[in-house]
């Protein structure tokens, strides 16, 4: 079996480029025997003479002189594919994928994306706003690096890192009767038509509020696909809402009034998930190590004001 090294073939190169084993051995910084040594090496590993010597040069035989542009080119293809690791790895290059639900997508990420690429501009972002019940379906079936998302039940094969926790808040329009409240209970808000979103995340609302002490029921008078509508609705005075704090600047867009909600006092878990088996890339790795820092200079999970 042919034991040829990369110090072999560099050696032939090097000798064939100068001529000369005295140029050669200078120009790989290895004294003559040394590299004398490497060519016989290789010379024996292959079964054939590459190298004609003489006292004064070195040529190329006629094999060595058909086998030298193959190493070459075999030499300068791996020189670029190290490089390009090096870039990897310093983030002078690569690709994230991120998936996360549409509301957040919309409100939280852009910002931290841009916070990301003015700190590594050579890195490409590409963000995935999807329902939340499809993050974890796109992380699982490796169509993201990372995908943000509420707490969930633990999944094969996938491992979660808590990112923060936020408290529902009520919206509800400007001169409301909520408004006059110094504190808003769960109660007070569901006096008014409640407008929830589809999905899980009215069933577990509905589940907390049902085994909290309160033991309250929750009939929404409707049940929309995005916050987005959600709100258009409350402003169009049709109902009150919940969200979470993320998404004060959709709230604010839409001139609706958003406050704490109490008794009981509900919070939501985010994380982020990843494949539990698989390497992040060294771009996945340095974003989730960002946004961590991120939401912790941020506050992020705090109430809004």
């Amino acid at each position: 079996m042919m034991n040829i090294s990369l110090r072999q073939l560099r050696a032939l190169v090097a000798l064939a480029r100068t001529g000369s084993f005295t140029q050669a051995a200078g120009a790989l910084h290895v004294t003559q025997s040394a590299l004398s040594g490497l060519i016989k090496e290789l010379e024996q590993n292959l079964g054939v003479r590459l190298v004609d010597r003489n006292t004064r040069s070195a040529e190329l035989t006629a094999v060595g002189r058909e086998f030298v542009p193959l190493v070459q080119k075999i030499l300068q293809d791996l020189d670029g594919a190290l490089a390009s690791v090096d870039d990897l790895k310093a983030l002078r290059t690569g690709v994230l994928r991120l998936a996360a639900p549409q509301l957040m997508a919309c409100t939280l990420l852009p910002d931290v994306i841009a916070a990301y690429g003015a700190q590594y501009p050579a890195v490409q972002v590409r963000l995935t706003d999807c329902a939340v019940e499809q993050v974890l379906a796109r992380v699982a079936a490796g169509e993201v690096d990372l995908g943000i998302g509420p707490e969930r039940a633990p999944m094969a094969g996938i491992a979660a890192e808590p990112l923060f926790d936020m408290p529902f808040m009520v919206v509800f329009p400007r001169g409301h009767a909520l408004e006059k409240l110094p504190r808003i209970r769960w109660e007070d808000a569901m006096a008014y038509p409640f407008i929830a979103l589809q999905g899980q995340f009215t069933e577990r609302l509905a589940l907390d509020l049902h085994v909290a002490p309160q033991h309250l029921t929750l009939h929404p008078s409707n049940e929309v696909s995005f916050m987005t509508t959600a709100l258009s609705m409350v402003s169009a005075g049709l109902g009150v809402t919940a969200c979470l704090p993320y998404a004060v600047s959709l709230v604010r867009l839409h001139q609706l009034q958003i406050r704490p909600l109490h008794e009981p006092e509900l919070r939501r878990k985010f994380q982020v998930y990843r494949r539990a088996q698989v390497s992040l890339s060294p771009a996945a790795e340095q974003f989730m190590a960002f946004l961590l820092r991120y939401v912790a200079a941020h506050g992020w999970g705090e109430a809004a004001p």
